[in-house]
């Protein structure tokens, strides 16, 4: 309720840079408490699926973004409130380095994010090969911006009992902040990790002993109890304008229109049945975009091309992100899946699919030389590189007719693909987005049309991109009274 989440106790954890363990900390910092019986809400700050998956099995709950870059500040103050219950204790994990943004003033960085959220920050500072240099950093850090309040410091990757001796002197004499854990440098990978991050929970078989083991890391070497501290007393969020600006409908950022209350009202009496695949190859989603679905009158129907041969009945489908070249030779094998999957498009179902659904639904994956094929409906052939080909936010400006953005509409979001376009023999009208920031598909175009398909790599985030769901269902319901006449 929002009256809770206004004095909600809060702690974003930061760190240098990305690789310094912040991730870990969290995971631990979150199974550790759980284990104490708190009550835990998750939150990720940056364009993340996997981290917020790991967070939220550890959690036992979802974890929801705040990011600054995709998200308005209205929204992330409302989605925060409305997400932290009485009794939780929230826990957001930064990205990159602390004020790394996308421009001189440090706009969308982790450090932004504190301030709005008025949140004490909790540093992880990996500190391999480094000892006293480190207070300079923290010092430097402290001074660069007064009102980001840095709390406590976690060593992470400490090589002894001497060299923590070292470092936390240091620190604690010349910054005045506590060193308020110590994490060793570990004998074994607690996480399995794959391209620059952590392996998605759905792959990792041994996901709840991984959890439990940070649990352990956190419990024996930070001292929690010192760190809940940090959390207590803080101020509250709410203030006359926030709740002036959370009264309304807040406005399109990206300049979008907002389905109206009797329009939501009348696609609920609709039921139509949205079908989201989700499974090892397929999985990520912000929650928040399943939930918007929801919102918006739709039903949800998770499927899988992993363990099933045929679609149900479907009024539209909603394919996300994941790793389908690490699933090629199993989904090609699902012959009957995607031949009705195909099927299904010919005939009109509406499709949205982002990144890793946009290479299903094209002509083949190229894997070693290896050509596995995929679904057959758009005419894209996809190879994969060691390093990612499309990597941060993206901005798109809608420039051709589609069913779910009007043109002219521009979009925030982001990629992160190994994969690009090795063969292409579509028409260049058939492409809508035109890239203002980012790779895209091909020659700064991204978002490829064809019938109620519309797939692409750039990512999208529910809240930051309101007229989204209401015209997936809007089409579902189109597409539902097409099938009944």
């Amino acid at each position: 309720m929002l009256q809770d989440g206004q004095f909600a106790p809060r702690i974003l954890i930061a760190a240098l840079r990305g690789g310094s363990g912040k991730t870990i900390l969290s995971i631990g910092l979150i199974a550790a408490w759980k284990k104490r019986n708190k009550s835990i809400a998750p939150f990720k700050k940056g364009p993340d699926y996997i981290d917020t998956g790991w967070l939220a099995l550890a959690a036992n709950r979802p974890c929801y973004n705040l990011d600054t870059f995709l998200l308005e500040t209205p929204q992330i103050l409302q989605s925060f409130l409305e997400r932290t219950r009485k009794g939780d204790i929230a826990v957001i994990e930064g990205n990159r380095g602390l004020y790394d943004g996308i421009d001189l003033t440090g706009s969308t960085s982790t450090a932004e994010l504190a301030k709005l959220l008025k949140c004490p920050v909790l540093l992880c500072v990996d500190c391999t090969k480094i000892t006293r240099t480190m207070a300079a950093v923290i010092s430097g850090l402290v001074q660069f911006d007064p009102d980001v309040q840095i709390k406590g410091v976690v060593l992470n990757r400490v090589a002894g009992a001497r060299h923590e001796r070292i470092l936390r002197d240091n620190i604690e004499h010349y910054c005045g902040i506590p060193v308020l854990g110590a994490i060793p440098k570990l004998k074994t990978q607690i996480f399995p990790e794959r391209h620059m991050g952590l392996v998605p929970t759905p792959e990792h078989d041994w996901a709840g002993e991984s959890i439990d083991a940070a649990a352990q890391v956190a419990n024996d070497h930070i001292d929690l109890d010192a760190v809940y501290d940090c959390v207590q007393g803080l101020p509250p969020l709410e203030s006359t304008e926030a709740r002036r600006q959370r009264s309304e409908v807040p406005p399109s950022p990206k300049g979008f229109g907002v389905a109206g209350r009797g329009q939501i009202a009348e696609v609920e009496a609709e039921r139509p049945r949205i079908g989201i695949i989700k499974d090892s190859a397929f999985q990520f989603y912000y929650p928040e975009n399943i939930e918007a679905l929801k919102e918006a009158g739709a039903e949800i129907v998770f499927i899988s091309p992993l363990t099933q041969n045929d679609l149900p009945a479907l009024d539209a489908l909603y394919i996300g992100g994941g790793f389908p070249e690490t699933h090629a030779q199993q989904l090609a094998e699902n012959k009957g899946f995607r031949g009705a999957l195909k099927d299904m498009a010919e005939e009109g179902l509406p499709i949205y699919a982002e990144c890793g659904g946009l290479m299903y639904l094209g002509e083949a994956l190229v894997l070693a030389e290896k050509s596995y094929p995929m679904v057959g409906i758009l005419p894209l052939t996809f190879d994969f590189f060691s390093r990612p080909q499309g990597h941060g936010y993206t901005v798109v400006t809608v420039e051709n007719s589609n069913p779910y953005y009007d043109i002219g509409t521009e979009i925030r979001g982001h990629e992160f693909h190994y994969s690009r376009v090795l063969k292409w023999s579509g028409d260049q009208k058939d492409l809508v987005f035109r890239m203002q920031r980012g790779v895209g598909i091909t020659k700064d175009k991204d978002g490829i049309c064809y019938k109620n398909v519309l797939a692409t790599y750039t990512h999208i985030h529910a809240l930051g991109t309101p007229h989204w769901a209401p015209a997936l269902v809007r089409n579902a319901v189109a597409y539902q009274h097409k099938k009944a006449s």
